[in-house]
């Protein structure tokens, strides 16, 4: 079955290209197009994606605020960043908005079109420099601390708390399989555990979660 994608950008030419390579695609179905934050809340609701292309510069309602909402109210769409911006300003609230991956503009078509599936697959797609951004500012920043509200780590299983250990380290179901010698299915079962112990809908999310704890080092 194809990935239904909708695409979100404001600018018609971008919208036009992916639309142009992506369509070509055997695996992905675009479903429709937003070019404003508002616009893909509303299509999220009546087209129902799989995956959404989201740019960050929107009007009415920016990418961020676009992919808080989507994230928490159809938490089975994932949201792909595809962006311009790669300063922390940008990274960390996306991230902490729900944000399934992170990807630039000039990224290779191909490596587009694979991040899109290993979304859908339940990974995490983080371009290089913004893992750098992401974990310096949380290693930097005191306020990033855990927090009196955040749930405690208690609730997960020690075999939980290793594959959290592995996700703030950015590998793939497949890796954390390999590590482990488990099957990758039994991965997902855990991270789909834990993330609901935790409360969170994304792996980014338990990233983050994991850093403030120091469970990435």
């Amino acid at each position: 079955m194809k990935i239904k994608v909708l695409l979100v950008d404001d600018h018609a030419v971008v919208l036009r290209g992916l639309q142009f390579f992506l369509k070509m695609q055997p695996d992905i179905d675009i479903v429709g197009e937003a070019m404003t934050g508002t616009d893909a809340i509303q299509m999220v609701e009546t087209l129902q994606p799989d995956v959404v292309l989201m740019d960050l510069m929107l009007p009415q309602m920016n990418g961020i605020e676009a992919t808080r909402h989507i994230r928490r109210h159809h938490p089975d769409t994932k949201v792909l960043v595809l962006t311009s911006f790669v300063d922390k300003d940008y990274v960390v609230p996306a991230v902490q908005a729900g944000a399934n991956g992170y990807v630039m503009k000039d990224i290779m078509p191909n490596e587009l079109v694979q991040a899109i599936i290993d979304i859908h697959r339940g990974q995490v797609k983080l371009h290089p420099n913004v893992t750098e951004q992401l974990m310096s500012h949380l290693s930097a920043q005191p306020d990033e601390a855990p927090e009196a509200g955040d749930p405690p780590l208690e609730l997960l299983t020690s075999r939980e708390v290793e594959v959290l250990r592995q996700i703030a380290r950015g590998r793939t179901n497949k890796e954390i399989a390999a590590h482990f010698n488990i099957k990758e299915k039994t991965v997902k079962t855990h991270v789909s555990n834990l993330l609901g112990k935790l409360g969170m809908n994304a792996r980014t999310q338990a990233a983050v979660y994991a850093v403030k704890r120091g469970l990435a080092e």
